[in-house]
């Protein structure tokens, strides 16, 4: 009994002593107690190689009475950061965003209190920033941003920054992000959320929280409703509130690498939706229904309305656009390159309108609203069933299935029925073809803006990126070196490659394609098939002349500058998904002549490769020669665009395989 209740101690002990540990790591420093060992530390165990490290991020939420007869959100921030190196210096600008009305009322910074913190003679010296210096730029009409750096700041400076943020637009609870560009010791969020007010929590991201808790209290509240000139109405009243508590510690930073749609997309994040007001106060249903929403986006001047109006200014051109046109396809199709081909899109980034339809067509340009729902008026008045679709393309972030969250969305385009079949039509992208989106817009949930709420789901998955190069290099009746490449581009390649032509001109386009092929070539002929045909692949075909250097040993890549050079996957580790635009299937072709005079000393052998026992991905790597050719076929093939973080070592010796393959030589030796 003595040993049991010996190790028993031992154990509590120990649970004890892990306990008052964790309470201790967290529990905020005091602001101002910095001292000289917090500004000595040079290098934290979170990541060696960080510019800067943020020690303490705590955010409060809370609702409270106000004097216009109803509640405001108090939202307060403290936070200290330990700037590292000049390239931390960003942690000292703080850019606070404020939500205006346009009219009267504008959200509230208050209490602001910043001071950076340096070691100078062995002592800690302060200095504090001056209330002159916060900045406000109102940069819409419902959007002010109060701005201010930290002054004095310097390698190896603390900073610390406190404010408050009162506001009367319940719909504007403060989101949380627990990580962001630098790695954060400690990251908290409390919300004191009263029974009267239902928010719907959207959360985020792959790092576990290491407190997530709740408990009930009963709160008093306050309501001051003014009388003018008579006296002001008083209410007090109890309720019921629950505190909610999210801390996460040790979260790493999160950097934009190879294949990200957005970093939104993977931030450790809490969002928050007002969705309902519920007893004492009469109910109220705030978060509408997706049919709601887009009932009131048809009825919107700035969106649905701007269908409404087709008058004589539109038939002037779509008489003569439609003349001798007989099909749906026929009229869709030229009315879609009219608006592509005469309309400059200026902003690929709004969802709403800028100016009427008729101005967008005398002006020739307008945003990504105003040439897609000018492209959808006119698809309606040649008779085709035309709808807008909101989505938000893949920079912007996911939007939500289930909550019509409107903020979500960036981007629109349009459903046309052609022939009894769905086209979905972009034209704010010159060179885009019929029924092409980008991959930017294959983003997942979308919507389409009609009566019924219609959900759409563009997925990257159902995209295939095809390409085939075939090469052949050998000796003319001149003894000349002298090769061929013909190449049929993918979708998406054949796209940038246009737009690449239109930017740079067919010389200089030529020019770029001579140099990536490496060594002294010459064209003698270049062709490009389908450039104005925007719906079909580009095709490809150059003929040179290679001024080969005959020593007494050549070495020579058979992947003729078309190999993969580097591995698109650097970092050793990654805490979100790989997330391609599209699948990808690429073949190269070679057959190489070995040059007169020389043998084959060296080859590089053949190999076959799956990324994964299902063949998602696979690389195959086979040569051979026979008499004086030799032949060569390459592959590398992608099945699926999302891969799991923990898949992520899996890919990289994936391409690693195929970057090392790719850059080995034949080696030629003189007889």
């Amino acid at each position: 009994m003595l040993t049991t209740k010996t190790t028993d101690m031992r154990t509590l002990l120990t649970l004890c002593a892990a306990l008052i540990a964790f309470i201790s790591f967290s529990q905020p420093t005091k602001f101002g107690k910095v001292t000289v060992a917090d500004l000595e530390k040079k290098v934290y165990e979170i990541d060696s190689s960080a510019h800067a490290v943020v020690i303490t991020d705590l955010g409060k939420s809370s609702i409270i009475g106000n004097t216009k007869g109803f509640f405001s959100l108090q939202f307060k921030r403290y936070e200290r950061v330990h700037i590292l190196n000049k390239n931390g210096y960003f942690e000292a600008d703080y850019e606070i965003p404020l939500y205006s009305n346009g009219n009267d009322y504008t959200e509230k910074l208050d209490n602001v209190k910043a001071v950076t913190y340096n070691l100078e003679n062995g002592k800690v010296t302060e200095t504090k920033l001056e209330k002159s210096n916060i900045f406000t730029e109102k940069v819409s009409r419902n959007l002010v941003i109060k701005k201010f750096t930290l002054p004095n700041v310097k390698e190896g400076s603390i900073i610390e920054v406190e404010y408050t943020v009162i506001s009367d637009y319940l719909r504007n609870l403060q989101p949380w992000a627990f990580q962001g560009t630098s790695p954060r010791l400690w990251s908290e969020y409390n919300l004191a959320l009263p029974q009267f007010l239902n928010y719907i929590t959207l959360g985020k991201g792959y790092h576990p929280f290491d407190i997530k808790d709740q408990k009930e209290s009963q709160d008093n509240f306050t309501v001051i409703e003014s009388g003018g000139a008579s006296a002001s109405e008083r209410y007090n009243f109890t309720a019921k509130v629950t505190d909610y508590r999210w801390a996460m510690k040790n979260v790493p930073s999160l950097k934009v690498e190879s294949f990200t749609s957005s970093l939104n997309n993977h931030i450790a994040k809490l969002t928050f939706q007002l969705s309902a007001f519920q007893e004492p106060l009469r109910y109220q249903k705030i978060m509408a229904s997706w049919p709601e929403v887009t009932k009131q986006l048809l009825e919107d001047e700035d969106f649905g309305k701007k269908l409404d109006d087709r008058n004589a200014w539109l038939n002037e051109v779509m008489n003569p656009l439609l003349a001798g046109a007989t099909t749906d396809v026929e009229k869709s199709k030229r009315v879609f390159a009219f608006v592509r081909d005469n309309i400059t899109c200026t902003n690929h980034n709004t969802k709403y309108a800028s100016q009427p339809l008729k101005n967008v067509l005398k002006t020739k340009n307008g945003n990504v609203a105003d040439v897609n729902l000018l492209l959808t008026a006119m698809l309606l008045d040649a008779g085709i069933k035309a709808e807008p679709v909101m989505l938000s393309t893949r920079d912007h972030g996911y939007t939500y299935s289930l909550y019509p969250v409107m903020d979500k969305f960036n981007y629109v385009i349009v459903k046309a029925e052609v022939s009894g079949r769905p086209v979905y039509l972009d034209a704010s992208h010159t060179q885009l073809g019929f029924g092409r989106l980008l991959p930017s817009c294959y983003n997942g949930h979308a919507r389409v803006i009609n009566k019924e709420a219609t959900p759409l789901s563009f997925e990257a998955d159902s995209l295939k990126e095809s390409k085939v190069t075939a090469i052949f290099i050998g000796s003319d009746e001149k003894g000349r070196t002298v090769g061929s490449m013909n190449q049929k581009l993918g979708q998406y390649e054949s796209y940038s490659t246009r737009k690449k032509i239109k930017e740079l001109g067919k010389e200089n386009f030529l020019k770029e394609v001579k140099k990536n092929m490496g060594g002294e070539i010459e064209f003698e002929d270049a062709k490009i098939d389908s450039l104005t045909q925007h719906e079909q692949p580009l095709a490809l075909e150059y003929k040179f002349v290679m001024n080969l250097d005959k020593q007494d040993i050549i070495y020579f890549n058979p992947m003729f500058g078309e190999g993969y050079k580097e591995n698109y996957f650097k970092s050793a580790e990654r805490f979100y998904p790989v997330e391609m635009p599209y699948t990808f299937d690429e073949t190269f072709l070679a057959t190489i002549e070995i040059p007169n005079g020389y043998v084959v000393d060296e080859m590089p052998k053949s190999m076959r490769v799956k990324l994964n026992e299902e063949g998602e991905g696979q690389f195959e790597y086979i040569i051979s020669q026979s008499g004086n050719t030799i032949s060569m076929r390459t592959r590398v093939q992608i099945a699926r665009t999302y891969f799991a973080p923990e898949e992520y070592d899996l890919l990289r010796e994936f391409f690693n395989m195929v970057v090392n393959k790719h850059k080995e030589q034949i080696v030629f030796k003189k007889k």
